[in-house]
């Protein structure tokens, strides 16, 4: 089986060597500094290591403004230029004129269509589908694009189970926040996890937001406990990938680079290819709306 790992990331740009605003460049990361041995910049990518390529990507699509969520994610998972279409950025949601588009296009539809496996590993409260069961339907892309493809969306059991992930990694919110029982994690335990998952999926996507969080200046007391699972985790997932899968972490606009503003930027998004494509999804991808044109490409 043809395995590809996806790991969308909210939120992360490639932006300046400067630590006064860059906190990559102020408190490190292992994940850029171990596997490709310099911190990413404008001026220094692609980084290449073995089969790793780190870059950036183009999240503004020609329209202007601050790139938002909804639309680079529209973008991203349905492989449209979502911005152009409507004429500006838009988030935190789906424009409601895209979601008839998202739900012929999006990336899992894609596979499901082709005869292929697509799962994603994120786990969601009971409160998130008490919401949905109230019929309030402001929902992310990617859960949305889940709903109306018929994807499984992962509950507690699955969470306590092993067979999925918390959105920030290591249970630690679901305990703190949630009261569920339940351990906190290791982030390389979560990146075992990750990879033994996406072995029984031909794609496997794994969403992680509170990098936008963080960028936004949220929880700022949390930040470098964050900041560091968050790295933690990528080392490991990078670490351990088998040398057969493909993965792609990508983000779909600039923000945490640069935390002397609260806003999203128009830095390139920050991306990562590895495994026995990669070269190829780097000649290929140049734009966050060429992402699922190009794995899609994969199982042609």
């Amino acid at each position: 089986m043809k395995n590809t790992l996806m790991i969308f990331v909210d939120g992360v740009g490639i932006g300046e060597d400067d630590p006064e605003v860059n906190p990559f460049f102020k408190y490190g990361f292992k994940t850029f500094s171990a596997i490709f041995g310099e911190l990413p910049h404008q001026g220094n990518i692609p980084i290449r290591s073995g089969d790793k390529i780190l870059s950036g990507i183009d999240a503004v699509l020609g329209v202007e403004g601050l790139p938002q969520s909804g639309t680079g994610q529209t973008s991203i998972f349905a492989g449209i230029n979502a911005q152009k279409i409507i004429g500006q950025h838009f988030g935190p949601y789906p424009y409601s004129t895209l979601i008839p588009i998202l739900k012929e296009e999006n990336i899992f539809q894609s596979f499901l269509e082709k005869g292929f496996k697509p799962a994603f590993v994120n786990a969601y409260p009971k409160i998130f589908f008490d919401y949905i069961n109230s019929g309030k339907k402001r929902l992310s892309v990617t859960s949305l694009s889940c709903l109306m493809s018929g994807v499984k969306l992962r509950k507690a059991k699955e969470l306590h189970s092993g067979k999925a992930l918390s959105a920030e990694i290591d249970n630690s919110r679901w305990v703190s926040k949630l009261n569920y029982k339940l351990p906190i994690i290791k982030p390389k335990t979560a990146a075992n996890r990750l990879i033994k998952l996406s072995e029984q999926n031909h794609f496997t996507l794994f969403e992680y937001f509170l990098s936008d969080h963080i960028g936004h200046g949220r929880i700022k007391d949390e930040f470098l406990k964050i900041f560091r699972t968050f790295d933690e985790f990528l080392f490991h997932i990078l670490d351990l990938l088998p040398a057969q899968m493909n993965l792609i972490i990508c983000s779909d606009h600039g923000n945490l680079e640069d935390i002397s503003i609260k806003t999203h930027t128009r830095n390139p998004a920050f991306v990562i290819f590895a495994g026995p494509n990669s070269e190829y999804f780097y000649n290929k991808i140049k734009r966050i709306d060429q992402i699922k044109k190009t794995i899609m490409s994969l199982y042609e």
